[in-house]
């Protein structure tokens, strides 16, 4: 155990994993397990968080971060309520600020938000009084799916992040999950290399912790694990590839591949994934996959973070 008794959550919001210590991280890693522990019983909910209030307010599509906090606000025996776009007054022309303020009057204690702006976590967070969880914002962040994915690896590596390889490989410019993976994994002593035709990778990656590289029988050599990202071409221009099943022939994450990486590697994939683009069936269905244990690692990891926020005391920094 990395935390210690007189550990004290310093923080009102999660808007970003750059604002986490490593003590912040493992802290949080291993409150995750030990609630990890209670999602294993047969009756899988406890009082803890019992008449605390959780809005899901989700201006953008999801499955897995949704229900997954959802899942873990019940287990704590919150009280949940989830909003979507579809059904809320910014459908009408409201403001987002107007929106939470609207939010805030109902008294919750915690806010999740999803949204397709960069930097709307914060805006919330900065408005209002309650605790704010960025759930996705834009391309910028999405910590929890970094945090529940360092979980799934401490779990496959046992505990040892320093000196591992982990290779990111896909979509990298349009992924929050890779720029929050990049920066947790980093400060826990992971080496990173990542992978993507050239014009999917950022702006300013030269200056990212990373090793680059374009070619994937390369990139995959020798690696402890392989985290595939989704091909978000809803969020591409034009042009950027012009041809998918060239993208599929260089860049999809085969069998082959993963004989080229050390012995007993694993296999990480946010979703939801486009099988036979990203990832291979053969490698997404195999042993090495961690795909679902990312889900329940997901569950634990948000039990741990709205805990730490519906419970923090006042006076804290955000």
């Amino acid at each position: 155990m990395h935390s210690t008794d007189t550990y004290q959550w310093p923080h009102k919001d999660l808007l970003d994993v750059t604002q986490l210590s490593r003590e912040d991280a493992f802290h949080l890693l291993d409150l995750a397990a030990s609630f990890q522990e209670i999602n294993r019983r047969p009756v899988k909910k406890v009082p803890t968080l019992k008449g605390k209030t959780v809005v899901l307010f989700f201006v953008e599509n999801s499955t897995r971060t949704r229900t997954s906090f959802d899942v873990a606000g019940k287990r704590l025996s919150a009280d949940t309520y989830s909003l979507a776009k579809t059904g809320s007054s910014l459908n009408k022309g409201e403001s987002l600020k107007d929106t939470g303020l609207t939010l805030q009057a109902m008294g919750p204690d915690v806010i999740v938000i999803r949204h397709p702006s960069s930097g709307a976590a914060r805006f919330l967070a900065e408005l209002l009084p309650c605790g704010v969880v960025n759930g996705g914002d834009g391309w910028h962040a999405h910590p929890t799916q970094a945090l529940l994915d360092c979980f799934s690896l401490r779990a496959a590596w046992e505990g040892r992040f320093e000196g591992r390889t982990l290779l990111i490989l896909g979509d990298i410019a349009h992924s929050r999950v890779a720029r929050s993976n990049v920066h947790l994994l980093h400060m826990l002593g992971v080496k990173l290399r990542l992978c993507a035709p050239r014009t999917l990778l950022p702006a300013g990656v030269e200056h990212w912790p990373v090793e680059v590289c374009c070619d994937l029988a390369r990139a995959v050599r020798d690696v402890d694990a392989v985290m595939c990202l989704r091909l978000q071409l809803e969020r591409q221009q034009a042009g950027l590839l012009p041809d998918l099943a060239e993208y599929s022939r260089r860049f999809c994450l085969g069998a082959r591949h993963l004989e080229l990486a050390l012995p007993g590697a694993k296999v990480l994939h946010p979703g939801p994934m486009n099988r036979g683009l990203e990832i291979a069936d053969d490698v997404a269905d195999a042993p090495a996959s961690l795909v679902l244990d990312q889900v329940a690692a997901g569950v634990a990891t948000r039990m741990a973070v709205l805990y730490l926020l519906a419970t923090r005391r006042d006076g804290g920094r955000a």
